[in-house]
């Protein structure tokens, strides 16, 4: 059996050709039905890109090709030059740099906004042992940092069960943040938000973008033109 990591050529990626996700002739089948049918896909290291349509369509099954949550029956994957993801587990592909928000926000409600991040920036340990031990100066301005992206400085020591919908929905995205990772897959984030709240998740993504390469899937088209 291979050991976490065996997969992983080494902890870089390499994006030296511009493209951090290659994706060609993917195609995936469930009991016949494809729900994934030679599809092409490239993203260029540091791009914002949105994906649309409707339900059924394959979004999801795209990203969980991504992620290695499915297998392919065939087809190209690549997180750089030298992540093969249709050869990886899903833990080596988090390792990798991948980040993956689901559409209904998984949060830690009794835990303040605050220590939710801290969670996040010690994901490999358990909860107990990731809110006794000191962080450093550089991870506390490291969750700080992230405070102020999120758009939520001012509630980081509120739970996170006090907080509205969208309020979780981009203290999730934080929580990604703090793993920092290269390539972020955001699925539907606007579900059930306000016009305010929609608003600020744009703006948001858009300023993750060059520092991070952002994958949004969504259908509802008054937010991907804004």
């Amino acid at each position: 059996m291979d050991s976490p990591g065996a997969h992983i050529k080494d902890d870089s990626v390499d994006a030296t050709h511009g493209c951090i996700l290659y994706i060609e002739g993917l195609t995936v089948s469930f009991d016949g039905f494809k729900a994934l049918d030679d599809l092409n896909l490239y993203i260029d290291d540091g791009e914002l890109r949105c994906i649309i349509g409707p339900n059924g369509a394959g979004k999801t099954t795209m990203m969980d090709v991504i992620t290695g949550k499915t297998r392919p029956d065939r087809g190209t994957v690549f997180f750089g030059q030298n992540h093969d993801l249709t050869e990886m587990t899903e833990y080596e592909i988090s390792h990798a740099g991948i980040g993956r928000k689901f559409q209904k926000p998984t949060v830690f409600l009794n835990h303040t906004v605050f220590e939710n991040l801290e969670l996040a920036l010690h994901a490999k340990k358990g909860i107990w042992q990731s809110l006794t031990k000191s962080l450093t100066g550089e991870q506390r301005d490291t969750i700080e940092k992230d405070l102020e992206t999120i758009g939520l400085k001012e509630q980081k020591n509120l739970p996170a069960g006090l907080l509205s919908h969208g309020q979780k929905q981009w203290l999730e995205i934080g929580m990604l943040l703090a793993q920092n990772p290269r390539l972020l897959l955001i699925d539907e984030p606007v579900a059930g938000m306000t016009h305010q709240e929609t608003e600020h998740t744009a703006e948001l993504l858009k300023s993750l973008a060059g520092k991070h390469s952002v994958v949004v899937v969504e259908h509802e088209m008054d937010f991907i033109r804004s």
